[in-house]
C-alpha cells in the first residue's frame, strides 16, 4: 500500500523560506513521477512542481525561479524547496506520485496523494 506524508508545513512571513519534504512508503516504481500541487480556498488544485525518476523537473509559471523540486532516491523522498515566498503561496500542498511507463511526467497523471500539509504566507 502506497502511502505519502509531507512534512514541514507552517506560517512564514512573505519573502521568507519554507521547506517541505514527502517520505513515500510502498512505492516500488522504477520509473515514476512525484509532484507537488497545492490548492487554496476556494480554487482549483494546481499542479506546481514534478520531478520525474531520472531527475526532470517542471514547474508551473507561477513559482518557476522560487521553488525547487528535489529527491533522495535512497530515501524514497522528495522534497520542495519555497523561497520567496508571497501571500498568494498559501495553500495546502499535496504530494503526489505515479508509475510511469516511456513518457514524461503530466500533471494529470497522479493516483497516489498525501494527506497534505497547510504553508501560510503572511504580508
Amino acid at each position: 500500500q502506497v502511502q505519502l506524508v509531507e512534512s514541514g508545513g507552517g506560517s512564514v512571513q512573505a519573502g521568507g523560506s519554507r521547506g517541505l519534504s514527502c517520505a513515500a512508503s510502498g512505492f516500488t516504481y522504477s520509473r515514476y513521477c512525484m509532484a507537488w500541487f497545492r490548492q487554496a480556498p476556494g480554487k482549483e488544485r494546481e499542479g506546481v512542481a514534478q520531478i520525474s525518476s531520472d531527475g526532470s523537473t517542471d514547474y508551473v509559471d507561477s513559482v518557476k525561479g522560487r521553488f525547487t523540486i528535489s529527491k533522495d532516491s535512497g530515501k524514497n523522498t522528495v522534497y520542495l524547496q519555497m523561497n520567496s515566498l508571497k501571500p498568494e503561496d498559501t495553500a495546502m500542498y499535496y504530494c503526489a506520485a505515479a508509475g510511469r511507463g516511456w513518457s514524461g511526467c503530466y500533471w494529470g497523471m497522479y493516483n497516489y496523494w498525501g494527506q497534505g500539509t497547510q504553508v501560510t504566507v503572511s504580508s
